[in-house]
């Protein structure tokens, strides 16, 4: 294959990347522009010669390079944009300690586990120790 083709296709990968930032295909097109390179001075070879280098080397960048590149650029790092841990739910029923009820947060009810040993009693303000997907875990 031509060189400008590999190039191309690695353009491709680059467009991929951008668009899902999630550092896999970035890999690809380093390999694609590898090949393109190899081709361009005449060192690739045959077309399953290029495929082969361009397998293996996009490959193994994948999978020796890009955790490094994740960690170097915290892209494993879950951002918490808002959190309700420590604001004030208020109990929408009897609570009794370890028991699940609702609570009213931010104007809207919310599932509530009492983790606290005391009852929340109805109206009750708790607070809120933390979140388990719908589940408020809450305290008096």
């Amino acid at each position: 294959m031509a060189w400008w083709i590999w190039t191309l296709i690695g353009f491709f990968f680059l467009l991929l990347e951008f668009l899902a930032s999630t550092m896999h295909s970035a890999f690809f097109a380093a390999g694609a522009f590898l090949v393109a390179l190899l081709v361009a001075v005449n060192v690739a070879g045959p077309l399953w010669a290029q495929i082969l280098v361009f397998t293996l080397f996009s490959l193994a960048t994948l999978l020796l390079i890009r955790p490094w590149v994740v960690r170097k650029l915290h892209l494993s790092r879950t951002v918490v944009v808002d959190t309700m841990i420590g604001e004030q739910a208020l109990a929408l029923g009897e609570l009794p300690p370890d028991a699940f009820g609702k609570a009213e947060l931010r104007g809207s009810t919310w599932n509530a586990h009492n983790i606290g040993e005391t009852a929340l009693a109805r109206g009750q303000r708790c607070i809120v120790e933390r979140v388990e997907g719908l589940t408020l875990h809450v305290r008096g």
